[in-house]
């Protein structure tokens, strides 16, 4: 008897391909992580333009708490406000990189803090604090847009408090916590791994070891984790 073998046309050789690809991620997707500060502007304008990706992903980024202020000062990095300062055209390069970026990924641009630079410490030690209370999301979400939406003081914990309660959390209960030592610990052993990986600044992505700087890599992050 002769065994006839059944053979896939083009079409379907690439439907199976997907499909198997599709398999293969649903059973070890690599979560993209997200290392950020809410003082990086550009860090809230990814942080704008994740949901959209996870959706087209099927998978949630790992947002990770870091003190830009502690990798600037292990790296020798400065902010941009002060490497672009004095340099021709390259300020000018930069707000037509985030235009693009804004159109892009169909997301509003932020308002500048007026009170900008806007020490991050005691906000970011509360990331890690709202992390153990199970009000991360929320608390992200909330800090941001008092940064960048509705920009506040931040740095001054009165103005701090009464906007992250306005925005429905303990902001007293997270801010007591803050000042936990193994609270405080967390968020140094954060920034300490970021550095020992590479990063220098923030936004910073990884992908399984693959790192990647800066908002307008998030195409790239995507692309990775879809294994393209």
């Amino acid at each position: 008897m002769v065994v006839i073998k059944s053979v896939d046309a083009p079409g379907q050789l690439r439907h199976n391909a997907s499909a198997t690809k599709a398999r293969e991620t649903a059973v070890n997707p690599i979560t993209p992580q997200f290392l950020f500060d809410f003082g990086s502007p550009n860090a809230f304008l990814s942080h704008e333009a994740i949901p959209a990706i996870e959706k087209r992903i099927g998978i949630k980024f790992e947002y990770v708490p870091v003190l830009l202020g502690g990798i600037f000062k292990a790296t020798n990095n400065k902010s941009p406000a002060e490497t672009l300062a004095g340099v021709k055209n390259k300020r000018e390069f930069h707000a037509l990189e985030t235009e693009r970026f804004v159109k892009h990924f169909h997301v509003k641009p932020y308002t500048w803090n007026p009170f900008f630079p806007v020490n991050t410490l005691n906000l970011m030690r509360a990331a890690i604090a709202a992390q153990r209370e199970g009000v991360f999301e929320k608390y992200v979400e909330a800090a941001f847009h008092h940064m960048w939406v509705e920009p506040k003081k931040m740095d001054d914990p009165e103005v701090a408090m009464k906007a992250l309660t306005a925005s429905g959390l303990d902001a007293e209960k997270l801010f007591a916590r803050a000042q936990e030592p193994e609270v405080k610990a967390k968020l140094v052993e954060n920034t300490q791994a970021a550095v020992e990986r590479g990063t220098f600044g923030s936004p910073t992505f990884f992908v399984g070891k693959e790192m990647f700087f800066g908002k307008e890599q998030l195409r790239d992050v995507e692309e990775m984790v879809l294994g393209k």
